[in-house]
């Protein structure tokens, strides 16, 4: 057996070959990361009369980059296992010289096939690599999001700090209707009566009214804010509510998308109580082939979501915290629908009560919430049964 180990970059990779005894058979070289690099790839080996049918391939998940060999690979054949990079510095201790090179890297991933001792990545059907990106990339929109309301909430703590005040939904459609048109103190103070009333009745379905804008005007006109560059901290927050607005038709027009391409799978996923078809498309892009986990605990490291073990000699540590070193779109969407559950799931909120009168804390209690979650989403994906709430049994 040959093990050829290739450590992935951006524009150039390199690789090595080693036997099944760890000698190495093809010094670590370079090929760029397109059709003729990968085709000079497959030239050196041929050249140092490698049967491929017994050479196995192995490369590290790194970012997005190793997608295109990996699937041109997969397509013509060959065996190729795809591994975790946290797997490969594990290798690297084992060594007295802990280098990280390029060149060193690439042995050490064929070193990692060779030992056994990994877990492997997959490439999942088309269909749930599609909803994968989909959900990372509402994952991105909504972090860019949150980032502009934080700006937001900074420039009006400074120009006009009582507006938070006003509304229980600070970019509720009542409140950013005002913070694309008239943000500042300034401008709602000298602003007519009943044009700010006509203003916000729309947005608010005529919850408000002239009672509302007398109330917006008087505590603009006593506002405490920063008055003195008012005219570009209005210029920026109706920049920044405007992208705001910009940013939720893209969640919205990415959320039905993700709901079409639900409708189209055969899965249970959304029975579990606090798994709705965002969640649940980013657990089951995420999971991918369930088959790939042979157990809960399994599909929980995965998700990061297993505790960090400390213990020597007769020490056992008491505070472990979660390891949080698998899939973090996997580890949030579980956190989140088990946040959900401890309310409205009566198995769940039983279960959450109970570490709580043991003494845990709340998130640690919340995070052995998290645990059941994931052993209940094992067996829904797992059997393809609807989940049904049920009490615990004492």
């Amino acid at each position: 057996m040959y093990i050829v180990g290739i450590d992935i970059a951006k524009r150039k990779h390199e690789a090595a070959v080693i036997d099944g005894e760890g000698e190495t058979v093809i010094k670590p070289f370079s090929f760029t990361n397109n059709c003729s690099g990968y085709n000079h790839l497959l030239g050196v080996l041929r050249k140092a009369k490698l049967p491929l049918g017994e050479t196995r391939f192995a490369m590290e998940s790194t970012g997005h980059y190793w997608l295109p060999l990996f699937a041109r690979l997969q397509h013509e054949g060959y065996q190729i296992q795809v591994i975790n990079p946290v797997q490969t510095n594990s290798i690297r201790s084992f060594y007295i010289r802990q280098a990280k090179t390029d060149p060193r890297d690439a042995v050490l991933i064929a070193e990692a096939i060779r030992f056994g001792h990994f877990s492997e990545s997959t490439l999942h059907r088309e269909v749930i690599y599609e909803l994968r990106e989909l959900c990372r990339g509402r994952h991105a929109i909504v972090s860019m999001q949150a980032d502009v309301k934080r700006k937001v909430i900074a420039l009006l703590d400074q120009v006009f700090p009582e507006y938070e005040k006003l509304f229980t939904d600070l970019f509720g459609d009542t409140s950013m209707a005002i913070l694309q048109t008239c943000p500042t103190p300034k401008e709602l103070s000298t602003m007519d009566t009943d044009e700010l009333c006509e203003l916000i009745q729309k947005p608010s379905r005529k919850r408000f009214g002239m009672a509302k804008a007398r109330e917006i005007q008087e505590l603009a006109r006593s506002s405490f804010g920063f008055d003195m560059v008012s005219d570009v901290f209005s210029a920026m927050i109706k920049l920044y509510a405007q992208h705001i607005v910009f940013l939720k038709q893209q969640i919205s027009t990415m959320d039905e998308k993700i709901a079409e391409i639900m409708d189209t799978l055969d899965t249970p996923i959304m029975t579990i109580t606090g798994i709705g078809p965002t969640l649940g498309a980013v657990i089951v892009s995420e999971i991918g082939d369930i088959s790939r986990f042979p157990s809960s605990a399994k599909l929980a490291a995965y998700a990061g979501i297993d505790p960090t073990m400390r213990q020597s000699g007769e020490y056992n540590g008491v505070r472990n915290r979660m390891s949080k070193r698998g899939s973090p779109y996997l580890r949030h969407a579980i956190w989140l629908a088990a946040s959900a559950a401890v309310i409205h799931d009566p198995m769940f909120r039983e279960y959450f009560q109970k570490k709580r009168s043991e003494g845990k804390p709340y998130m640690a209690s919340l995070g052995h919430a998290c645990r059941k979650m994931v052993s209940v989403i094992y067996a829904v994906i797992r059997d393809n049964k609807t989940y049904v709430p049920g009490l615990l049994s004492t």
